[in-house]
């Protein structure tokens, strides 16, 4: 989901308007896939967002117990030790961040940024001599954004709220000033820099500013690396690992001077910072010695055109890295943007098609938006599954401008990688779940109600599996979006563990349906790939087995596309969106029709996504255990190898990584 404010660091991929320099960052030595590029990087300043200082700790951002107390001022923070208090409190009380004004003006930046720029502002002098960089080296970005209609009024009215604050702080009368100029390119530094802390959950608690070891790093929409931000209470030692760690990448500088000043030990955090929010980037794909290294600043899961909007309006430039500037456009963008059409009425070739498709993408893309935005504020699932599957299901009539043929009517489908599609299955199999879970919650004897628990849970283990299937698709094209491979496949083995754990499977006898015991579904060992083994013995891609990714990712997929067709029907019996794909991994049906430009022609016998009767003409299939046992071993295989995508992304001591082992060390559990 696409946020307002600046949620990654705006380095020079573009040219500051004066001084022509570019700054970025290479790498020291060849990197192979799933190395750390950098250590963990301690903030130079960092703040919650003001919803979260009576729930979480000020320093190190890890969550509080409940508290009896009542509720605390908002400019009051809380900690969760000593250490914490120690290292943070001191910051606090000389940032002046508590004498900002309450409530903040409407048109002011979110108070995070203001508290943020103030503890930052400790570091520097009371006078900044150039406006483009502070001290530390960060760019500030400011003749840009404050010639910009968007950001100059909050940073001309942040920069009068931290000024004022400052001289109250030093008992100082307040005084009419137009001179706010040192606050205001401060404060343009955290806007440019600033990225999102989110918890486990995806909540964003707040933001964190950090040096040039990691904001120097710049854009591609085809990154060849990732960040992983993690919160998580001080220790009284720090890590080995992270103590022998170093830095795999040097600045490298070029055009003209323009006065930004050489880095000093700026991965150990801003002084008097201990603790806080650490960020970590890794290699996602192979880089060469002196290869600029990248992150991505935007959702990659979006077509070129909302991608470069996106940057322009966060950061004020235009991406020309290789997927944006491909010709014709990569394959991973054509399919994140294309719907098909089929003319339903008269034949007419006297219209642009172009113009009928785009203001459909946009009426669709408003429409989901709505549904989406509907159900995470009233909390309607059924609602929300009714009304997305109608539009998967049934497109979006659209009658044309009148011709000498007549009026003919064009009837438009998402194609299956189609980015909105891939936004309401997301959607579909969270409402799909909830819906289960509420059933269950109210239900606790087995009963109809159950089995249409069970049912839904069913539906949404399937939606899973087929956006897991589309975003493996693309990854094979684009192999940046391994962070989103890494999820989706890791969510799809957690909902088929889940369906195949159901207590209910042991109730169907009650009613008819052969099934035998718990005990039977027991732990299999796959023989036709290794991933049992990698895991099994807690190595998780070491040295070795990551120079043999692609033959692990190979032999992952065709042991699970052998194994998928014994689920697949059965996982999306009743659901007739669903039923119109004969396989959530194989799309070469698709890209047939595709390459022999074949729109939605239901006369096309190689076009099946919108022949929707003639695909499957089945009817329910009994609950077996033989169909609980593939579920068992599917889920297994997707959660393995989302954990290998995990530990590639973001190394072994990850959240994702580790739910990934818990999601197995659960299931051994169950299978014992």
């Amino acid at each position: 989901m696409i946020q307002i404010r600046i949620t990654s660091p705006l380095t020079l991929t573009n040219w500051e308007i004066r001084g022509r320099k570019k700054m970025e960052m290479r790498a020291k030595q060849d990197m192979e896939l799933g190395e750390e590029v950098t250590p963990p990087l301690l903030p130079l300043s960092f703040s919650l967002h003001d919803s979260f200082l009576s729930s979480h700790c000020s320093s190190c951002f890890s969550s509080l117990p409940p508290s009896p107390l009542p509720p605390i001022p908002r400019h009051v923070p809380l900690y969760c030790s000593l250490a914490c208090s120690s290292s943070h409190s001191p910051i606090h009380s000389s940032s002046a961040e508590s004498l900002l004004p309450q409530p903040l003006p409407p048109t002011c930046p979110d108070s995070s940024d203001l508290r943020t720029a103030l503890r930052l502002l400790l570091s520097h002098p009371s006078s900044c001599s150039h406006l483009y960089r502070l001290n530390n080296g960060l760019l500030s970005n400011y003749h840009k954004l404050t010639s910009s209609p968007e950001f100059a009024p909050k940073i001309r009215q942040g920069a009068i709220a931290m000024a004022a604050a400052r001289k109250l702080q030093n008992g100082v009368e307040e005084e009419q000033s137009d001179d706010f100029l040192l606050e205001e390119v401060v404060l343009c530094s955290v806007i440019t820099n600033a990225v999102e802390v989110q918890d486990e959950n995806g909540r964003s608690l707040g933001i964190a500013l950090y040096g040039p070891s990691f904001s120097w790093i710049n854009h591609s929409c085809s990154p060849n690396a990732c960040y992983q931000l993690s919160v998580s209470p001080p220790t009284a030692t720090p890590s080995r690992e992270d103590s022998c760690s170093t830095l795999g990448i040097v600045p490298s500088v070029s055009g003209e001077e323009c006065g930004v000043c050489n880095c000093v030990q700026h991965t150990k955090g801003s002084k008097g910072y201990k603790y806080g929010p650490k960020i970590t980037v890794r290699s996602i794909k192979r880089i060469k010695k002196g290869e600029e290294v990248c992150v991505s600043y935007t959702d990659l899961l979006q077509p070129k055109a909302m991608r470069q909007s996106d940057l322009w309006f966060k950061y004020q430039f235009t991406c020309s890295c290789s997927r944006c500037s491909a010709s014709p456009s990569a394959y991973v963008d054509r399919a994140l943007e294309e719907i098909s059409d089929s003319n339903l009425l008269f034949s007419s070739s006297h219209f642009d098609l172009n113009l009928y498709k785009d203001k459909t993408t946009k009426m669709l893309s408003d429409y989901v938006d709505e549904t989406i935005t509907e159900f995470l504020s009233v909390g309607d699932p059924e609602s929300c599954c009714r009304k997305l599957e109608s539009m998967l299901n049934l497109g979006l009539h659209i009658e044309q401008l009148e011709s000498k043929d007549g009026k003919s009517q064009l009837n438009f489908k998402f194609y299956p990688f189609h980015h909105i599609a891939l936004n309401a299955y997301t959607t579909l199999a969270s409402a799909y779940r909830i819906r289960s879970t509420d059933l269950l919650a109210l239900h606790s004897r087995i009963d109809e109600c159950q089995l249409k628990a069970f049912d839904m849970s069913r539906t949404s283990a399937a939606y899973s599996l087929l956006l897991a299937g589309a975003t493996h698709h693309l990854f094979c094209s684009e192999s940046s979006l391994i962070v989103s491979a890494a999820n989706f496949w890791t969510n799809a083995g957690e909902s088929l563990l889940t369906l195949a754990r159901s207590c209910v499977w042991n109730s169907f006898v009650k009613v008819g349906l052969p099934i035998s015991e718990r005990s039977a579904v027991v732990k299999h060992r796959c023989s036709e790939c290794s991933l049992m083994d990698v895991f099994d013995a807690k190595l998780i891609l070491s040295q070795a087995q990551r120079a043999n990714f692609e033959n692990i990712s190979s032999d992952f997929l065709d042991c699970v596309t052998n194994m998928i067709p014994k689920i697949w029907r059965f996982l999306v019996c009743g659901c007739d969106y669903l039923e119109t794909f004969e396989d959530p991994l194989d799309f070469k049906w698709l890209v047939r029709a595709w390459h022999s430009h074949a729109y939605a022609n239901p006369d096309d016998e190689d076009f099946n996504f919108v022949t929707v009767d003639s695909l499957f003409q089945h009817h329910a299939e009994s609950y077996t255990n033989e169909k609980r046992i593939n579920i068992y071993k599917v889920g297994i295989h997707c959660s393995l190898y989302g954990g290998i995508l995990s530990y590639i992304c973001y190394g072994q001591k990850s959240h994702l990584t580790a739910h990934v082992l818990n999601i197995l060390d659960n299931v051994e559990n169950f299978v014992h």
